[in-house]
């Protein structure tokens, strides 16, 4: 099995290139059976969850050519069949083939997505849009089969503005009859790129980014091209770790809007940032002080940076706070950054409490999910002496050429 070892302790300079958003492209591959022409999108990160994305729609008959970081999806002859577990449990984010395939084919048979064990991810919400466009749903033994006669417009109030269901919502509300209003819809920018993409087909789609989505049916969608906005957790990822061992590092083709709650905390932290247009730039490490972190929706901190600053409080000197509001089982990783010689106490599962500044070694642990994985790259490269991290697939999940990208800017790591 593949593993990531890292010799830790080197300054790291130079740029780092952003590629496309994880969490923008999951939903955009699906998204593209709904055009009843062929689509081009760009920026597309290579990652094993586009893979896995790309697997489904070559079992739904669609044609898929990918050229770098461009694929075309042809979906003229896609045969809507059941979706098989061995394909859907792969990721999460298969669960977008429910909105898209229910909104073109009035019908989708499928099983529960995967996806990393970060806590309950149910999918009543999602559910819940689909009834109110009047589809019926048999569920039994994580095997859904949803179909309508027709789809209507309606009113949907989400209980909580969750991205997933505000996508799903979407893509099954583009050909329905009538007008579909989400109510308490999530804000994030992934839901932009999708709203855009759909209107660039010719869906009719306003108000994406705010609390409030009006959906207007078509019956037709065309040939568009769309790119995929800059990945802002990748770019997260990069920030931090450029705050602890950077020197004059280059965070690249990034919408610094995107990362506000980031950015604003290391501030306060006492890191140093020039931000750009278009990138961010760490001079030099300094000495930094112990700040309070809280999970919120969009554009509040991101629940998927919780797991990555976690190596930097444990640098800050004195005893910072996170509270997780959005999963329950998001601290796996505190267990192994402990391992490595930080001082941590979880409660609860919601509150974890760093005692800073503690020095890490170099240890033999595991990537418990995505982002956990990808804390342990930057505990890696912080830490004295060797680290080895198994488990990895976790960690290609989600990062394009991680390993590459470090390398080129000094990090001593590899893929064994």
């Amino acid at each position: 099995m593949s593993k990531i070892k890292i010799e830790g302790g080197h300054l790291l300079s130079g740029n780092i290139t952003i590629s496309g958003a994880k969490n923008s492209a999951v939903a955009l591959i699906p998204a593209a059976i709904l055009c009843d022409e062929q689509v081009t999108i760009a920026n597309v990160p290579n990652i094993s969850d586009v893979q896995a994305l790309e697997e489904i729609l070559t079992h739904l008959n669609a044609k898929v050519t990918r050229q770098d970081n461009i694929v075309k999806i042809d979906s003229h002859n896609v045969i809507n069949k059941k979706i098989p577990e061995n394909l859907s449990k792969k990721l999460r984010a298969s669960y977008y083939f429910m909105g898209a395939l229910l909104g073109k084919y009035k019908k989708i048979e499928m099983y529960f997505p995967g996806g990393c064990s970060i806590g309950k991810r149910p999918i009543n919400l999602h559910l819940k849009g689909f009834k109110a466009l009047g589809a019926k749903i048999l569920e039994k033994d994580n095997y859904f089969l949803i179909e309508a006669d027709e789809l209507k417009g309606n009113k949907i109030y989400l209980d909580i503005p969750s991205v997933g269901a505000t996508i799903n919502i979407m893509l099954a509300a583009v050909k329905a009859q009538g007008k579909t209003v989400i109510k308490n819809a999530a804000k994030e920018p992934e839901i932009v790129n999708i709203a855009t993409f759909l209107n660039n087909m010719g869906a009719k789609i306003k108000g994406a980014g705010t609390g409030t989505i009006t959906i207007e049916g078509v019956d037709y969608l065309h040939s568009c091209f769309i790119e995929v906005i800059p990945d802002r957790i990748e770019a997260g990822t990069y920030l931090i770790l450029a705050s602890l061992l950077g020197k004059n590092l280059k965070i690249s083709k990034i919408i610094p809007s995107h990362i506000e709650s980031l950015t604003s905390k290391l501030i306060e932290a006492g890191v140093q940032l020039q931000i750009n247009d278009d990138n961010i730039v760490v001079k030099e490490v300094k000495e930094y002080k112990a700040i309070n972190i809280k999970t919120q929706e969009y554009p509040g901190f991101p629940t998927d940076l919780q797991q990555l600053i976690i190596p930097f409080l444990t640098q800050c000197e004195g005893i910072s706070t996170v509270i997780e509001t959005i999963y329950e089982n998001r601290f796996q990783n505190i267990k192994e950054t402990n391992k490595m010689g930080a001082n941590i106490e979880v409660k609860d599962n919601k509150k974890a409490i760093i005692n800073g500044k503690t020095k890490l070694y170099g240890k033999e642990v595991s990537a418990t999910d995505l982002r956990g994985g990808a804390s342990m790259i930057i505990c890696g490269l912080l830490a004295e002496g060797i680290t080895t991290i198994d488990e990895i697939h976790y960690i290609l999940r989600g990062y394009d050429d991680i390993v590459t990208k470090l390398q080129n800017i000094g990090a001593k790591i590899e893929l064994i």
